[in-house]
């Protein structure tokens, strides 16, 4: 691992500063009526039917605050998410994030078989030769993340998704990895084949 990146990850253990201590005050059955329009993308326990639209279930109320700010703020951009991130205010977002985060996700297999054993070796290891650092080292190595740091859950997010916003981090068009950009420096190491291999290693997780 790079200084750079190292530092990058000590600053990012910290949290943001709104949500430094890793908890967020909402409630869960507010955040269900709330939720009934997020339901047509997510689904309406948070389990999204479809691969472009991520999963909430299970999620970290944290990380899902976080991401609804970025939307709000424009430091993260969909036209879909922006809209409706730009009606929510910080009680509504911590509603809906905590009904969210209680959801179970639902288990999914690998999205390929071909690629299990590189996208694991990726995930667990990462890829010297790139300077790409193992995907566990933050998530964890069954895909949970870390509230406290607000590194959201991985396991069993689709595939399809992943790879975008992977692509997304490389390309700069996604920043809401803040000031470290560390998810902007590790996905520029990684070539489309390793993106596809560990999005599939990872939907698998459990």
């Amino acid at each position: 691992m790079t200084q750079k990146l190292a530092l990058a990850l000590s600053m990012m253990l910290l949290g943001s500063p709104a949500l430094a201590d890793g908890l967020i005050d909402g409630d869960a059955a507010t955040g269900k009526t709330r939720a009934i329009s997020c339901g047509a993308c997510h689904g309406a326990d948070g389990n999204s039917v479809n691969a472009a639209w991520p999963s909430l279930a299970g999620q970290h109320a944290t990380y899902i605050v976080e991401q609804l700010r970025a939307f709000k703020n424009n430091s993260r951009s969909n036209v879909l998410m922006s809209a409706q991130a730009m009606a929510l205010s910080d009680v509504d977002m911590a509603n809906l994030a905590v009904y969210f985060s209680e959801q179970k996700a639902a288990p999914r297999a690998v999205a390929d078989e071909s690629s299990v054993a590189r996208g694991e070796a990726i995930y667990r290891g990462g890829n010297k030769e790139s300077g790409t650092p193992a995907c566990m080292a933050c998530h964890g190595p069954n895909g949970a993340g870390n509230p406290a740091a607000s590194y959201p859950s991985l396991s069993g997010q689709y595939a399809t998704y992943s790879a975008a916003q992977l692509r997304d981090y490389a390309s700069g068009a996604r920043k809401s990895d803040g000031p470290t950009k560390v998810m902007r420096e590790i996905a520029v190491t990684m070539t489309e084949e390793q993106i596809a291999a560990v999005t599939s290693y990872i939907q698998g997780l459990r």
